[in-house]
């Protein structure tokens, strides 16, 4: 295993457990399609951004530095891309940091609420500052390894219809008012700042473009798992009648035939897992990304790149000491991801396709057909998010 890991455990945050839940809840097993596409488009861009790792060794920024020959085009993309990379990846740390707080929330009380906030983020800024990557990576594992077996086991137990769940999958339907939802769910999955992440980390640990079959095993493994549990919550939500099913918490209920009781310390525990290795896989992309678009080629111990995740951390924090409702932080990131991800995914399309960064490895005529798919489903589902958001859809 190696930094797929961390692409999995980015997407498993508290939004995608939400958004799973409610799902299940108010549409049963109908829109599990929507969550086998998204699948499917983070695996082929996910795999992309590997690729352009291990083969340039360097990230998707330094590719638009040195290929782009106009100094103002290049210069003004570069802005762009750092700009929403560290505007986006803030909000989104505000997501993480509240969405753990809610598991703290579950498993201590209400009493010291207004503390939960700062222990994610303390806890986050830890790890990070250890500064070691085979740390991180044994961390992700342990916790979504955890989190895995347990929805896994759950959406087993609670024993659902397998002929609706089959053709939830199969069969693509929208129901009435599923569309928002349908976008939360790809949203939550594919996200813009991984394919920087990725494509950051694997040049870490892998060298020899002849390990690239290593890469493309392990993007495939940590992602088919983590889209499996993303599933496993949208059944488990979907099979239990429970009746409404207003908050995350509420899934609680669905954990009791495995944990009894202590379902909802164990909901507590999955919430602050999936919250702190989102808090820290969002700073973490952000320094990545400063990093190659400045060229300072710094390790994760440098002052430098400290800074850069250190500022996403405080804003994060900042969005949920100051009162700021998390509502407007998840719509806000939604605008961000909206705009974000189609000009992402255009770049590496370009990227993978240019002879000069990728040689023997640049894209094959089927990998174009599938990238020009998924880049305008990105356009599209963008463009709904954010018609949502200011309420003109």
């Amino acid at each position: 295993m190696g930094p797929g890991v961390l692409v999995a455990a980015a997407f498993i945050g508290p939004g995608t457990v939400t958004a799973c839940t409610l799902a299940g809840a108010e549409f049963g097993y109908s829109l599990l399609w929507a969550m086998v596409l998204s699948i499917f488009a983070t695996l082929f861009l996910q795999e992309m951004a590997a690729r352009l790792g291990i083969v340039t060794q360097g990230g998707l920024a330094d590719v638009i530095k040195h290929e782009i020959q106009s100094p103002y085009v290049r210069s003004g993309l570069i802005v762009i891309v750092l700009g929403a990379i560290v505007i986006g990846n803030a909000a989104y740390e505000g997501g993480n940091i509240g969405g753990g707080s809610l598991g703290l929330e579950a498993i201590f009380g209400t009493d010291y609420i207004s503390y939960y906030p700062f222990i994610i983020a303390i806890s986050a800024f830890s790890l990070l500052y250890i500064g070691n990557y085979r740390i991180l990576e044994k961390v992700f594992i342990g916790l979504v390894v955890i989190m895995s077996a347990s929805f896994i086991l759950t959406a087993v137990i609670v024993r659902p219809d397998i002929e609706r769940m089959l053709n939830g999958i199969f069969v693509p339907t929208i129901p009435r008012e599923g569309i928002l939802t349908v976008i939360a769910l790809v949203g939550t999955t594919v996200v813009p700042y991984n394919l920087f992440l990725h494509t950051a980390l694997v040049s870490e640990k892998w060298k020899l473009e002849s390990d690239l079959p290593l890469a493309q095993r392990d993007s495939m493994v940590s992602i088919l798992l983590g889209g499996l549990v993303s599933m496993a919550v949208i059944v488990s939500a979907a099979a239990i009648p429970t009746g409404n099913m207003d908050t995350v918490m509420d899934l609680a209920k669905g954990l009791e035939p495995l944990y009894g009781n202590a379902a909802k310390y164990f909901m507590g525990i999955g919430l602050f897992a999936a919250g702190i290795t989102s808090a820290i896989t969002a700073p973490l992309a952000a320094a990545y990304v400063a990093n190659s678009c400045f060229s300072w080629k710094v390790g994760l111990k440098d002052i430098k790149f400290r800074l850069v995740w250190m500022v996403i951390l405080m804003l994060g924090l900042g969005f949920m000491s100051l009162g700021i409702q998390p509502i407007e932080i998840i719509k806000f990131a939604q605008v961000t991801n909206g705009l974000l991800l189609p000009i992402i995914a255009i770049f590496l399309l370009w990227a993978v396709n240019r002879r000069s960064v990728m040689g023997k490895f640049k894209n094959k005529p089927i990998q174009n057909s599938l990238g020009i798919i998924v880049v305008t489903l990105s356009i599209l589902l963008g463009g709904l998010s954010i018609f949502k958001v200011f309420g003109l859809f």
